[in-house]
């Protein structure tokens, strides 16, 4: 227990819509009289998940429901999930800013948060008075502060303006000054919001490597983002959150791969068979794309022994050799896996005649590794006229439940691709 830095218990939040308390004289006294004599409250009995894609019956909403995990001393601890999962209502919670409506945290430490733009800023204030006065208001003495100042500065890289009034400055400037202030006042914990997003791409790379060297001085990093990369980069453990529930907590590769086909699910999978059409004047046109298995089914779900085949049909309007098809394949966090296109075929086999030409290739069995994918097709002529056609989002899913692999569960988290090797063995060999 010495290490554990944060334990969250039960910790439910519930909210009653479009209402500040709960929004009538009865319901309030009939709160305050359970509370006097000690009871629980009576509306936590009642309200619904947090979904917000719905139209529910209940005025009362659950934010956050049951949720528990901890955080150890130096981990970085990962939170993602869909607009409206909870995220910042749990560190809200976390940061003390709102109370659990059931629950409790056990914190050890001081605690920073960078929750939205500008949190804990008075706008009136320069950008050096709020350095002091956030220093502050996390318990840090001025010496301390001052030993620090120009370092937050530097950091922040907004020299020229920390005089001037922080009402004044960009959202950018703002985020840079306020993560600059709580990262370099060594709080035992950080808790970060999607709020970097806000600053640019050298700045966030600048955050994301100060997160690993509090995180490398044994300091507790939550960092919430919509940016798997970052994610993934930063992150030990990671929690994904749905509808107010802990959905995922464990490995942050392979809770990103379960977020992200969640959602990708949650959105049916493409018809295997897709059909294009076009009046307009393009050289060549993507007419129909099919993806069946080697039983000639077209299907959209195929196992990790099965090959997977791709069928793709191009309008051609005019007859030679000048045409390009390809096709890349690509994974569910929109990594490129591999690409393959005609090239590989002999010249002659592109002397084609007008009219639809069909084009297939297959992906070998025990390859892929179980999830979702997405096919990107391409058709162009190699004159590089402009005259082109592509065809993105169609998609496939492989599972795997025969395999020994799928026995032992042994598909390595950070592998894009599971080919099946052959292996040969020799004991007491010299």
């Amino acid at each position: 227990m010495s290490d554990i830095v944060i334990k969250a218990e039960n910790i439910s939040k519930q909210y009653r819509l479009g209402e500040v308390s709960t929004g009538t004289l009865t319901h309030d006294l009939n709160v305050f009289w359970h509370r006097i004599r000690g009871r629980e409250n009576p509306y936590l009995k009642i309200g619904e998940s947090n979904d917000r894609t719905t139209v529910g019956t209940s005025e009362y909403v659950w934010a956050l429901k049951d949720i528990e995990f901890e955080v150890k001393r130096g981990e970085v601890l990962g939170i993602i999930g869909r607009n409206g999962a909870g995220k910042s209502t749990l560190l809200k919670i976390l940061s003390k800013t709102t109370a659990p409506t059931t629950g409790r945290v056990l914190m050890k430490g001081r605690v920073a948060s960078l929750l939205e733009v500008g949190t804990g800023f008075h706008p009136d204030l320069s950008g050096r008075d709020n350095i002091f006065l956030n220093g502050a208001i996390l318990g840090m003495t001025k010496k301390e502060i001052t030993r620090k100042f120009d370092e937050i500065v530097d950091f922040a890289g907004v020299e020229r303006y920390i005089n001037t009034p922080v009402k004044r400055y960009s959202s950018g400037m703002y985020v840079r000054l306020a993560f600059a202030v709580a990262a370099h006042l060594e709080p035992e914990i950080l808790i970060v919001d999607e709020v970097l997003a806000v600053g640019d791409a050298e700045f966030q790379k600048k955050c994301l490597g100060k997160m690993k060297d509090v995180a490398g001085q044994g300091r507790t990093v939550l960092f919430v983002s919509h940016n798997m990369s970052a994610i993934n980069n930063l992150c030990e453990k990671i929690i994904v959150l749905g509808n107010g529930r802990i959905h995922f907590e464990g490995n942050t590769s392979k809770g990103i791969d379960f977020y992200l086909e969640e959602n990708m699910k949650n959105k049916d999978l493409d018809n295997p068979v897709i059909l294009e059409t076009s009046n307009d004047n393009k050289s060549v046109k993507i007419y129909k794309i099919g993806i069946k298995n080697s039983s000639g089914q077209y299907v959209n779900k195929f196992e990790f022994n099965e090959t997977v085949e791709i069928e793709f049909w191009l309008d051609v309007k005019h007859a030679g050799k000048n045409y390009f098809a390809g096709v890349n394949i690509n994974n569910i966090r929109g990594e490129c896996l591999f690409s393959t296109n005609d090239i590989d075929m002999s010249e002659s086999y592109l002397n084609m005649k007008s009219g639809i030409v069909k084009y297939s290739f297959s992906i070998p069995s025990k390859l892929l590794k179980p999830g979702i994918y997405n096919l990107d097709f391409a058709a162009a002529t190699r004159a590089n006229d402009g005259l082109f056609d592509w065809h993105s989002g169609c998609k496939f899913e492989i599972v795997d439940h025969y395999s020994k692999r799928a026995e032992k569960n042994l598909y390595w988290t950070n592998a894009l691709i599971a080919p099946e090797i052959k292996w040969e063995i020799e004991n007491n060999h010299e």
